[in-house]
Protein backbone atom coordinates (compact mmCIF):
# COMPACT_ATOMS: atom_id res chain seq x y z
CA UNK A 1 0.00 0.00 0.00
CA UNK A 2 1.61 3.78 -1.17
CA UNK A 3 1.24 5.92 1.98
CA UNK A 4 0.16 9.48 1.66
CA UNK A 5 1.70 12.85 2.99
CA UNK A 6 -1.10 15.32 3.05
CA UNK A 7 0.65 19.33 3.29
CA UNK A 8 -1.59 21.86 4.69
CA UNK A 9 -1.15 25.44 5.42
CA UNK A 10 -1.76 28.19 7.78
CA UNK A 11 -2.36 31.87 8.94
CA UNK A 12 -1.78 32.92 5.60
CA UNK A 13 -1.79 31.65 2.02
CA UNK A 14 1.69 32.23 -0.47
CA UNK A 15 3.51 30.47 2.34
CA UNK A 16 5.04 28.11 -0.07
CA UNK A 17 3.60 24.69 0.43
CA UNK A 18 3.96 24.03 -3.51
CA UNK A 19 7.96 24.58 -3.14
CA UNK A 20 7.72 22.71 0.11
CA UNK A 21 6.07 19.75 -0.86
CA UNK A 22 8.21 19.60 -4.08
CA UNK A 23 10.84 19.35 -1.98
CA UNK A 24 9.90 16.85 0.19
CA UNK A 25 9.43 14.42 -3.48
CA UNK A 26 12.31 15.43 -4.29
CA UNK A 27 14.39 14.22 -1.37
CA UNK A 28 12.32 10.75 -1.16
CA UNK A 29 13.33 10.56 -4.44
CA UNK A 30 16.58 11.28 -4.20
CA UNK A 31 16.12 8.26 -1.23
CA UNK A 32 15.11 5.80 -4.23
CA UNK A 33 11.23 5.73 -3.31
CA UNK A 34 8.97 6.29 -6.02
CA UNK A 35 6.59 9.11 -5.45
CA UNK A 36 3.29 10.91 -7.00
CA UNK A 37 2.19 14.24 -6.17
CA UNK A 38 -0.75 16.11 -6.46
CA UNK A 39 -2.61 19.58 -5.50
CA UNK A 40 -6.29 19.54 -4.78
CA UNK A 41 -7.46 23.49 -5.07
CA UNK A 42 -10.74 24.97 -3.26
CA UNK A 43 -11.75 27.24 -6.13
CA UNK A 44 -14.68 26.51 -8.33
CA UNK A 45 -13.26 26.64 -11.89
CA UNK A 46 -12.95 23.30 -12.95
CA UNK A 47 -9.25 24.29 -14.19
CA UNK A 48 -7.67 27.63 -13.70
CA UNK A 49 -7.47 27.75 -17.97
CA UNK A 50 -10.12 30.43 -17.80
CA UNK A 51 -8.69 32.48 -15.04
CA UNK A 52 -6.93 35.74 -15.35
CA UNK A 53 -2.64 35.40 -14.48
CA UNK A 54 -3.77 38.50 -12.06
CA UNK A 55 -5.96 36.30 -10.17
CA UNK A 56 -3.87 32.88 -10.86
CA UNK A 57 -0.68 33.32 -12.11
CA UNK A 58 -0.05 31.10 -15.40
CA UNK A 59 -1.58 28.33 -15.86
CA UNK A 60 0.70 25.10 -15.87
CA UNK A 61 0.13 23.04 -19.16
CA UNK A 62 0.88 18.79 -18.75
CA UNK A 63 1.79 16.92 -21.68
CA UNK A 64 -2.06 15.33 -21.90
CA UNK A 65 -3.23 18.59 -22.13
CA UNK A 66 -4.23 19.50 -18.68
CA UNK A 67 -4.49 23.45 -17.61
CA UNK A 68 -3.44 23.26 -14.29
CA UNK A 69 -2.37 24.86 -10.82
CA UNK A 70 1.05 26.62 -11.45
CA UNK A 71 2.71 24.80 -8.33
CA UNK A 72 2.57 21.74 -10.82
CA UNK A 73 6.06 23.30 -12.57
CA UNK A 74 7.56 23.30 -9.10
CA UNK A 75 6.97 19.15 -9.11
CA UNK A 76 7.79 18.66 -12.29
CA UNK A 77 11.19 21.22 -11.84
CA UNK A 78 12.20 19.05 -8.29
CA UNK A 79 10.41 15.66 -9.09
CA UNK A 80 10.15 13.02 -11.76
CA UNK A 81 7.09 12.04 -11.02
CA UNK A 82 4.62 11.49 -13.63
CA UNK A 83 2.03 14.15 -13.94
CA UNK A 84 -2.02 13.65 -15.56
CA UNK A 85 -5.13 15.31 -15.30
CA UNK A 86 -5.40 13.20 -12.14
CA UNK A 87 -2.44 15.50 -10.55
CA UNK A 88 -4.79 18.46 -10.03
CA UNK A 89 -8.52 18.94 -8.78
CA UNK A 90 -10.51 22.10 -7.56
CA UNK A 91 -14.05 21.77 -5.99
CA UNK A 92 -15.67 22.70 -9.63
CA UNK A 93 -13.59 19.05 -11.28
CA UNK A 94 -14.91 17.15 -7.99
CA UNK A 95 -18.68 18.49 -7.95
CA UNK A 96 -18.51 18.43 -11.80
CA UNK A 97 -17.88 14.79 -11.54
CA UNK A 98 -20.32 14.33 -8.50
CA UNK A 99 -23.43 15.91 -10.30
CA UNK A 100 -22.53 13.79 -13.58
CA UNK A 101 -22.65 10.30 -11.66
CA UNK A 102 -26.62 11.99 -10.01
CA UNK A 103 -27.66 12.96 -13.58
CA UNK A 104 -26.32 9.06 -14.47
CA UNK A 105 -28.38 7.77 -11.74
CA UNK A 106 -25.26 6.46 -10.02
CA UNK A 107 -27.06 7.90 -6.55
CA UNK A 108 -30.35 6.79 -7.32
CA UNK A 109 -32.45 6.57 -4.21
CA UNK A 110 -29.99 8.97 -2.11
CA UNK A 111 -29.61 12.73 -1.18
CA UNK A 112 -26.49 13.83 -2.61
CA UNK A 113 -24.12 15.83 0.09
CA UNK A 114 -21.18 17.02 0.68
CA UNK A 115 -20.63 13.91 2.89
CA UNK A 116 -20.25 10.98 2.13
CA UNK A 117 -20.32 12.02 -1.85
CA UNK A 118 -18.20 14.95 -2.40
CA UNK A 119 -15.53 14.02 0.05
CA UNK A 120 -15.80 10.03 -1.30
CA UNK A 121 -14.87 11.81 -4.68
CA UNK A 122 -12.27 14.02 -3.45
CA UNK A 123 -10.40 10.41 -1.54
CA UNK A 124 -11.37 8.71 -4.79
CA UNK A 125 -9.22 11.34 -6.13
CA UNK A 126 -6.25 10.63 -3.82
CA UNK A 127 -6.17 7.01 -3.51
CA UNK A 128 -6.31 6.70 -7.32
CA UNK A 129 -2.66 7.46 -7.03
CA UNK A 130 -1.13 5.19 -4.80
CA UNK A 131 -1.18 2.43 -8.05
CA UNK A 132 1.60 -0.60 -7.38
CA UNK A 133 4.60 0.43 -7.86
CA UNK A 134 4.23 3.77 -5.81
CA UNK A 135 5.87 4.08 -2.75
CA UNK A 136 4.38 7.81 -1.76
CA UNK A 137 1.25 9.72 -2.37
CA UNK A 138 1.85 13.23 -1.36
CA UNK A 139 -1.47 15.30 -1.46
CA UNK A 140 -0.85 19.35 -1.33
CA UNK A 141 -4.51 21.15 0.06
CA UNK A 142 -4.53 24.30 -1.49
CA UNK A 143 -5.72 27.54 0.28
CA UNK A 144 -5.66 28.33 4.44
CA UNK A 145 -7.04 26.31 6.89
CA UNK A 146 -10.13 28.16 8.14
CA UNK A 147 -11.39 28.88 4.40
CA UNK A 148 -14.51 27.97 4.00
CA UNK A 149 -13.89 26.79 0.98
CA UNK A 150 -11.29 24.02 2.32
CA UNK A 151 -13.36 22.46 4.57
CA UNK A 152 -14.39 19.42 1.95
CA UNK A 153 -11.23 18.48 1.21
CA UNK A 154 -10.08 19.04 5.27
CA UNK A 155 -12.43 16.73 6.19
CA UNK A 156 -11.50 13.92 2.82
CA UNK A 157 -7.77 13.99 4.26
CA UNK A 158 -8.82 13.40 7.74
CA UNK A 159 -11.27 10.28 6.57
CA UNK A 160 -8.57 8.54 4.82
CA UNK A 161 -6.64 7.93 8.23
CA UNK A 162 -9.45 5.85 9.31
CA UNK A 163 -10.06 4.20 5.88
CA UNK A 164 -6.17 3.20 5.10
CA UNK A 165 -5.01 3.15 8.74
CA UNK A 166 -3.50 6.19 10.73
CA UNK A 167 0.09 4.46 10.14
CA UNK A 168 0.05 4.91 6.55
CA UNK A 169 -0.68 8.47 6.51
CA UNK A 170 1.33 11.62 7.70
CA UNK A 171 0.02 15.19 8.59
CA UNK A 172 2.21 18.24 7.95
CA UNK A 173 1.03 21.30 8.03
CA UNK A 174 3.03 24.69 7.04
CA UNK A 175 2.28 27.89 9.11
CA UNK A 176 3.61 31.23 9.56
CA UNK A 177 5.65 32.50 13.25
CA UNK A 178 5.82 36.64 12.57
CA UNK A 179 8.41 38.31 13.80
CA UNK A 180 7.54 41.50 14.80
CA UNK A 181 10.22 44.26 14.27
CA UNK A 182 8.80 46.85 17.06
CA UNK A 183 8.66 44.18 19.98
CA UNK A 184 12.05 42.72 18.55
CA UNK A 185 10.22 38.97 18.75
CA UNK A 186 9.13 36.24 16.89
CA UNK A 187 5.04 35.21 17.83
CA UNK A 188 3.85 31.87 17.82
CA UNK A 189 0.26 32.66 18.61
CA UNK A 190 -0.56 32.15 15.00
CA UNK A 191 0.30 28.83 14.48
CA UNK A 192 -1.44 27.80 17.31
CA UNK A 193 -4.47 28.97 15.99
CA UNK A 194 -3.75 27.62 13.02
CA UNK A 195 -3.41 23.99 14.26
CA UNK A 196 -6.43 24.69 17.12
CA UNK A 197 -8.46 24.79 13.80
CA UNK A 198 -6.88 21.95 12.14
CA UNK A 199 -7.23 19.83 15.21
CA UNK A 200 -11.04 21.09 15.90
CA UNK A 201 -11.11 19.50 12.30
CA UNK A 202 -9.96 15.97 13.66
CA UNK A 203 -6.49 16.15 12.09
CA UNK A 204 -3.67 16.26 14.44
CA UNK A 205 -0.27 17.55 12.49
CA UNK A 206 2.56 14.93 12.73
CA UNK A 207 5.11 17.34 11.72
CA UNK A 208 5.16 21.68 11.80
CA UNK A 209 6.79 23.39 9.37
CA UNK A 210 7.44 27.08 10.26
CA UNK A 211 7.94 29.70 7.90
CA UNK A 212 10.17 32.62 9.43
CA UNK A 213 12.38 35.39 8.96
CA UNK A 214 14.38 34.76 11.96
CA UNK A 215 16.05 31.91 13.64
CA UNK A 216 12.75 30.04 15.92
CA UNK A 217 14.93 29.22 19.23
CA UNK A 218 15.01 26.49 21.22
CA UNK A 219 12.15 28.52 23.61
CA UNK A 220 10.21 29.12 20.74
CA UNK A 221 10.11 25.23 19.02
CA UNK A 222 10.05 24.08 22.56
CA UNK A 223 6.57 26.46 23.08
CA UNK A 224 5.01 25.71 19.23
CA UNK A 225 5.46 22.11 20.39
CA UNK A 226 4.02 22.01 23.05
CA UNK A 227 0.76 23.83 22.67
CA UNK A 228 0.46 22.31 19.05
CA UNK A 229 1.01 18.69 20.87
CA UNK A 230 4.14 17.93 18.33
CA UNK A 231 7.26 16.70 19.97
CA UNK A 232 9.98 19.23 19.66
CA UNK A 233 11.94 17.29 16.94
CA UNK A 234 8.92 17.44 14.60
CA UNK A 235 8.88 21.63 14.92
CA UNK A 236 10.98 22.11 11.89
CA UNK A 237 12.34 25.81 11.50
CA UNK A 238 12.14 26.86 7.25
CA UNK A 239 13.95 29.85 7.36
CA UNK A 240 13.26 32.50 4.00
CA UNK A 241 15.50 31.88 1.04
CA UNK A 242 16.65 35.36 -0.56
CA UNK A 243 19.32 33.66 -2.82
CA UNK A 244 17.44 30.86 -4.27
CA UNK A 245 14.20 29.00 -4.43
CA UNK A 246 16.37 25.53 -4.78
CA UNK A 247 18.12 26.15 -1.11
CA UNK A 248 14.52 24.85 0.15
CA UNK A 249 15.62 20.92 0.10
CA UNK A 250 18.71 21.39 2.17
CA UNK A 251 17.43 24.03 4.46
CA UNK A 252 14.71 20.60 5.25
CA UNK A 253 17.63 18.02 4.91
CA UNK A 254 19.07 20.03 7.62
CA UNK A 255 16.43 19.68 9.94
CA UNK A 256 16.31 16.23 9.73
CA UNK A 257 12.63 16.25 7.59
CA UNK A 258 13.32 13.48 5.25
CA UNK A 259 14.34 11.17 8.06
CA UNK A 260 11.72 11.82 9.85
CA UNK A 261 9.22 11.13 7.46
CA UNK A 262 10.84 7.72 6.58
CA UNK A 263 10.93 6.98 10.36
CA UNK A 264 7.08 7.55 10.93
CA UNK A 265 5.86 6.00 7.42
CA UNK A 266 8.15 3.08 8.09
CA UNK A 267 9.46 3.58 4.55
CA UNK A 268 12.23 1.29 3.14
CA UNK A 269 14.24 4.10 1.77
CA UNK A 270 17.96 4.02 1.12
CA UNK A 271 20.27 6.93 2.13
CA UNK A 272 20.05 10.39 0.84
CA UNK A 273 22.27 11.57 -2.15
CA UNK A 274 22.69 15.45 -2.80
CA UNK A 275 25.01 15.70 -5.07
CA UNK A 276 23.79 17.13 -8.13
CA UNK A 277 22.13 19.21 -5.92
CA UNK A 278 24.74 20.55 -4.33
CA UNK A 279 26.27 21.03 -7.66
CA UNK A 280 23.81 22.46 -8.63
CA UNK A 281 23.85 25.37 -5.95
CA UNK A 282 26.93 25.80 -6.24
CA UNK A 283 26.72 26.96 -9.92
CA UNK A 284 23.87 29.22 -8.72
CA UNK A 285 26.06 30.67 -5.87
CA UNK A 286 29.22 30.85 -7.88
CA UNK A 287 28.16 32.31 -10.88
CA UNK A 288 31.35 32.99 -13.21
CA UNK A 289 29.26 35.35 -15.95
CA UNK A 290 26.23 37.56 -16.20
CA UNK A 291 23.59 38.54 -18.34
CA UNK A 292 20.66 41.15 -18.86
CA UNK A 293 17.46 39.26 -20.12
CA UNK A 294 14.57 41.50 -21.16
CA UNK A 295 10.80 39.76 -21.06
CA UNK A 296 8.54 42.27 -22.82
CA UNK A 297 5.06 40.82 -21.56
CA UNK A 298 1.41 42.15 -20.77
CA UNK A 299 1.91 40.72 -17.09
CA UNK A 300 5.22 41.35 -15.87
CA UNK A 301 3.94 43.17 -12.60
CA UNK A 302 2.56 39.66 -11.63
CA UNK A 303 5.53 37.76 -11.01
CA UNK A 304 3.99 34.79 -11.06
CA UNK A 305 2.32 34.98 -14.49
CA UNK A 306 5.80 34.09 -16.25
CA UNK A 307 7.13 31.55 -13.16
CA UNK A 308 8.16 29.11 -15.66
CA UNK A 309 9.69 31.40 -17.94
CA UNK A 310 11.81 33.03 -15.29
CA UNK A 311 12.83 29.67 -14.18
CA UNK A 312 13.86 28.59 -17.49
CA UNK A 313 15.76 31.39 -17.90
CA UNK A 314 17.44 30.67 -14.65
CA UNK A 315 17.85 26.93 -15.67
CA UNK A 316 19.84 27.93 -18.76
CA UNK A 317 22.12 30.83 -16.74
CA UNK A 318 22.84 27.73 -14.46
CA UNK A 319 23.88 25.76 -17.35
CA UNK A 320 26.06 28.47 -18.45
CA UNK A 321 27.68 29.04 -14.89
CA UNK A 322 25.93 32.59 -15.78
CA UNK A 323 23.04 34.51 -13.35
CA UNK A 324 20.63 35.70 -15.59
CA UNK A 325 19.37 38.91 -14.44
CA UNK A 326 15.75 40.03 -15.46
CA UNK A 327 14.45 43.04 -16.81
CA UNK A 328 10.65 42.74 -16.53
CA UNK A 329 9.53 45.43 -19.19
CA UNK A 330 5.77 45.81 -19.34
CA UNK A 331 4.95 45.98 -23.34
CA UNK A 332 2.34 48.71 -23.04
CA UNK A 333 5.10 51.45 -22.00
CA UNK A 334 6.77 49.82 -24.97
CA UNK A 335 4.16 51.74 -26.54
CA UNK A 336 3.93 54.86 -24.79
CA UNK A 337 8.32 55.13 -24.41
CA UNK A 338 9.60 53.59 -27.06
CA UNK A 339 12.03 50.73 -26.91
CA UNK A 340 15.28 52.46 -27.58
CA UNK A 341 14.16 53.87 -23.82
CA UNK A 342 13.57 50.68 -22.64
CA UNK A 343 15.48 47.49 -24.07
CA UNK A 344 18.94 49.72 -24.79
CA UNK A 345 21.73 48.06 -23.39
CA UNK A 346 20.02 44.00 -22.53
CA UNK A 347 21.88 41.26 -24.31
CA UNK A 348 18.77 39.14 -24.92
CA UNK A 349 14.76 39.93 -25.38
CA UNK A 350 12.14 37.44 -24.59
CA UNK A 351 8.42 37.62 -25.88
CA UNK A 352 6.36 35.67 -23.87
CA UNK A 353 2.76 34.08 -24.36
CA UNK A 354 -0.31 35.73 -23.15
CA UNK A 355 -4.21 36.73 -24.47
CA UNK A 356 -6.23 40.15 -26.04
CA UNK A 357 -5.06 43.11 -27.53
CA UNK A 358 -3.80 45.39 -24.89
CA UNK A 359 0.05 45.68 -25.42
CA UNK A 360 0.40 44.08 -28.72
CA UNK A 361 2.34 46.87 -30.26
CA UNK A 362 4.55 47.22 -27.89
CA UNK A 363 5.51 43.72 -28.41
CA UNK A 364 5.59 44.37 -32.00
CA UNK A 365 8.16 47.12 -31.52
CA UNK A 366 10.38 44.98 -29.06
CA UNK A 367 10.25 42.40 -31.75
CA UNK A 368 11.40 45.21 -34.28
CA UNK A 369 14.14 46.08 -32.06
CA UNK A 370 15.84 42.74 -31.60
CA UNK A 371 15.40 42.35 -35.16
CA UNK A 372 17.41 45.39 -36.42
CA UNK A 373 19.92 45.75 -33.61
CA UNK A 374 21.02 41.98 -33.83
CA UNK A 375 20.13 41.51 -30.08
CA UNK A 376 19.65 37.78 -29.37
CA UNK A 377 15.59 37.20 -29.24
CA UNK A 378 13.31 34.52 -28.43
CA UNK A 379 9.59 34.37 -29.29
CA UNK A 380 7.09 32.53 -27.24
CA UNK A 381 3.53 31.48 -27.97
CA UNK A 382 2.52 35.28 -28.60
CA UNK A 383 5.54 35.75 -29.01
CA UNK A 384 5.90 33.94 -32.11
CA UNK A 385 3.32 35.49 -33.96
CA UNK A 386 4.07 39.01 -32.94
CA UNK A 387 7.17 38.48 -34.62
CA UNK A 388 5.37 36.99 -37.66
CA UNK A 389 3.37 40.15 -37.55
CA UNK A 390 6.09 42.56 -37.09
CA UNK A 391 8.16 40.38 -40.12
CA UNK A 392 5.17 40.80 -42.27
CA UNK A 393 4.92 44.51 -41.92
CA UNK A 394 8.78 46.06 -41.83
CA UNK A 395 10.17 43.58 -44.09
CA UNK A 396 7.32 42.00 -46.48
CA UNK A 397 5.85 45.33 -46.48
CA UNK A 398 2.37 44.41 -45.50
CA UNK A 399 1.74 47.45 -43.77
CA UNK A 400 -1.40 46.32 -41.92
CA UNK A 401 -0.34 43.09 -41.12
CA UNK A 402 -2.01 41.47 -38.22
CA UNK A 403 -4.05 38.88 -36.35
CA UNK A 404 -7.70 38.23 -36.46
CA UNK A 405 -7.59 37.59 -33.14
CA UNK A 406 -7.20 41.32 -32.37
CA UNK A 407 -8.42 42.84 -35.58
CA UNK A 408 -10.86 39.82 -37.38
CA UNK A 409 -11.11 42.72 -40.56
CA UNK A 410 -6.97 42.90 -41.17
CA UNK A 411 -6.59 42.93 -45.17
CA UNK A 412 -3.60 40.99 -44.41
CA UNK A 413 -4.16 37.77 -41.33
CA UNK A 414 -0.66 36.31 -41.13
CA UNK A 415 -2.23 35.16 -38.14
CA UNK A 416 -5.56 33.61 -37.88
CA UNK A 417 -7.50 31.03 -36.31
CA UNK A 418 -7.03 27.24 -36.06
CA UNK A 419 -9.07 25.48 -38.41
CA UNK A 420 -10.10 23.38 -35.11
CA UNK A 421 -11.25 25.97 -33.41
CA UNK A 422 -13.67 27.90 -35.77
CA UNK A 423 -16.34 25.89 -34.03
CA UNK A 424 -15.55 25.76 -30.86
CA UNK A 425 -17.68 27.81 -28.64
CA UNK A 426 -16.92 27.00 -25.10
CA UNK A 427 -13.75 28.69 -23.91
CA UNK A 428 -12.49 26.04 -20.67
CA UNK A 429 -10.28 23.23 -22.05
CA UNK A 430 -11.13 23.90 -25.89
CA UNK A 431 -7.77 25.42 -26.89
CA UNK A 432 -4.79 23.00 -28.49
CA UNK A 433 -3.78 21.75 -25.51
CA UNK A 434 -0.81 19.76 -24.60
CA UNK A 435 1.99 17.77 -25.93
CA UNK A 436 2.52 17.48 -30.19
CA UNK A 437 5.16 16.56 -32.26
CA UNK A 438 7.54 18.61 -34.53
CA UNK A 439 9.83 17.77 -36.95
CA UNK A 440 12.91 20.26 -37.60
CA UNK A 441 14.93 21.78 -40.85
CA UNK A 442 18.32 20.39 -40.50
CA UNK A 443 21.20 23.04 -39.40
CA UNK A 444 18.37 25.45 -38.47
CA UNK A 445 19.34 27.25 -34.67
CA UNK A 446 16.57 25.12 -33.20
CA UNK A 447 17.83 21.60 -34.42
CA UNK A 448 21.13 22.23 -33.75
CA UNK A 449 20.07 23.61 -29.64
CA UNK A 450 17.77 20.16 -29.25
CA UNK A 451 20.22 18.00 -31.49
CA UNK A 452 17.39 16.31 -32.94
CA UNK A 453 15.14 16.60 -36.09
CA UNK A 454 12.00 15.79 -33.58
CA UNK A 455 10.61 17.06 -30.84
CA UNK A 456 7.94 17.05 -28.58
CA UNK A 457 6.46 20.24 -26.83
CA UNK A 458 3.91 21.52 -24.95
CA UNK A 459 1.02 23.91 -26.59
CA UNK A 460 -1.57 26.35 -25.39
CA UNK A 461 -3.12 28.25 -27.98
CA UNK A 462 -6.21 28.94 -30.79
CA UNK A 463 -4.55 30.86 -33.24
CA UNK A 464 -1.96 29.82 -35.36
CA UNK A 465 0.52 31.24 -38.34
CA UNK A 466 -2.08 31.42 -41.95
CA UNK A 467 -0.32 29.44 -44.43
CA UNK A 468 -1.50 31.69 -47.20
CA UNK A 469 1.63 33.66 -46.42
CA UNK A 470 4.23 31.17 -45.38
CA UNK A 471 5.45 31.91 -49.86
CA UNK A 472 5.20 35.90 -49.32
CA UNK A 473 7.23 35.79 -46.11
CA UNK A 474 9.68 32.76 -46.81
CA UNK A 475 10.53 34.44 -49.65
CA UNK A 476 11.66 37.63 -48.24
CA UNK A 477 13.82 35.40 -45.47
CA UNK A 478 11.46 34.28 -42.64
CA UNK A 479 12.94 30.54 -42.50
CA UNK A 480 10.06 27.97 -41.32
CA UNK A 481 12.04 25.54 -39.56
CA UNK A 482 10.04 23.34 -37.42
CA UNK A 483 6.51 22.28 -38.30
CA UNK A 484 3.87 19.84 -37.20
CA UNK A 485 4.88 16.08 -39.29
CA UNK A 486 2.43 16.97 -41.74
CA UNK A 487 3.82 20.04 -42.77
CA UNK A 488 0.21 21.87 -42.30
CA UNK A 489 1.36 23.94 -38.85
CA UNK A 490 3.94 26.10 -38.58
CA UNK A 491 5.80 25.81 -35.10
CA UNK A 492 9.34 27.46 -35.39
CA UNK A 493 10.60 30.55 -37.31
CA UNK A 494 13.72 31.81 -37.86
CA UNK A 495 16.04 34.52 -39.33
CA UNK A 496 19.15 33.46 -40.50
CA UNK A 497 20.67 36.28 -41.13
CA UNK A 498 20.17 37.38 -37.33
CA UNK A 499 22.98 36.28 -34.78
CA UNK A 500 20.10 34.64 -32.77
CA UNK A 501 16.39 35.16 -33.72
CA UNK A 502 14.42 32.00 -33.19
CA UNK A 503 10.19 32.09 -32.40
CA UNK A 504 7.73 29.26 -31.26
CA UNK A 505 4.35 28.32 -31.38
CA UNK A 506 4.78 25.84 -28.42
CA UNK A 507 6.04 26.61 -24.03
CA UNK A 508 9.47 25.15 -24.23
CA UNK A 509 9.47 26.37 -20.50
CA UNK A 510 7.26 23.84 -19.42
CA UNK A 511 9.99 21.01 -20.13
CA UNK A 512 13.33 22.97 -18.56
CA UNK A 513 14.75 21.44 -15.06
CA UNK A 514 16.78 23.04 -13.02
CA UNK A 515 19.52 20.49 -13.41
CA UNK A 516 18.81 19.75 -17.20
CA UNK A 517 17.76 23.32 -18.81
CA UNK A 518 15.71 23.37 -21.99
CA UNK A 519 17.83 23.49 -25.71
CA UNK A 520 16.30 26.90 -26.99
CA UNK A 521 16.33 28.17 -23.61
CA UNK A 522 20.21 27.34 -23.43
CA UNK A 523 21.13 28.16 -26.96
CA UNK A 524 19.05 31.49 -26.29
CA UNK A 525 21.58 32.28 -23.17
CA UNK A 526 24.59 31.09 -25.08
CA UNK A 527 23.99 33.44 -27.75
CA UNK A 528 23.01 36.49 -24.74
CA UNK A 529 26.84 36.08 -23.53
CA UNK A 530 28.13 36.39 -26.45
CA UNK A 531 26.31 39.61 -27.34
CA UNK A 532 27.83 40.46 -23.88
CA UNK A 533 31.18 39.58 -24.39
CA UNK A 534 31.51 41.44 -28.24
CA UNK A 535 29.83 44.37 -26.53
CA UNK A 536 32.40 44.67 -23.57
CA UNK A 537 34.78 44.42 -26.24
CA UNK A 538 33.94 46.47 -28.53
CA UNK A 539 33.50 49.08 -25.58
CA UNK A 540 37.26 48.12 -24.69
CA UNK A 541 38.58 48.72 -28.13
CA UNK A 542 36.53 52.18 -28.30
CA UNK A 543 38.14 53.05 -24.98
CA UNK A 544 41.82 51.79 -25.91
CA UNK A 545 41.13 54.29 -29.19
CA UNK A 546 40.56 56.97 -27.62
CA UNK A 547 43.23 56.76 -24.75
CA UNK A 548 45.86 56.20 -27.50
CA UNK A 549 44.19 59.48 -29.69
CA UNK A 550 44.20 61.14 -26.29
CA UNK A 551 48.65 60.21 -25.85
Amino acid sequence: MAKHIFVTGGVVSSLGKGLTSASIGMLLEHRGLSVRMQKMDPYINVDPGTMSPYQHGEVYVLDDGSETDLDLGHYERFTNSPLTKDSNYTTGKIYLSVITKERRGEYLGQTVQVIPHITNEIKRAITALGGPGVDVVITEIGGTVGDIESLPFLEAIRQLSLDLGRENCLYIHLTLVPYLRAAGEIKTKPTQHSVGQLRQIGIQPDILICRTEKPLGRDARAKIALFCNVPVECVIEERDKDFSIYEVPISLVENNLDELIVRKLGLKAGPLNLEKWYDLLHRIRNPKAEVSIAVVGKYVEHRDAYKSIYEALDHAGIAHHAQVRVERVHSEKVEQEGPERLLAGVDGILVPGGFGERGIEGKVEAIRFARERGIPFFGICLGMQCAVIEFARHVAGLKHAHSTEFHKDTPDPVVCLLDEQRTKTDKGGTMRLGAYPAVLQPNSLAAKAYGTLEISERHRHRYEFNNEYRHILTEKGLAITGTSPDGKLVEIIELPQHPWFVAVQFHPEFKSQPTKAHPLFKAFIESALKTRAQRASSQFSQSAQSSALAD
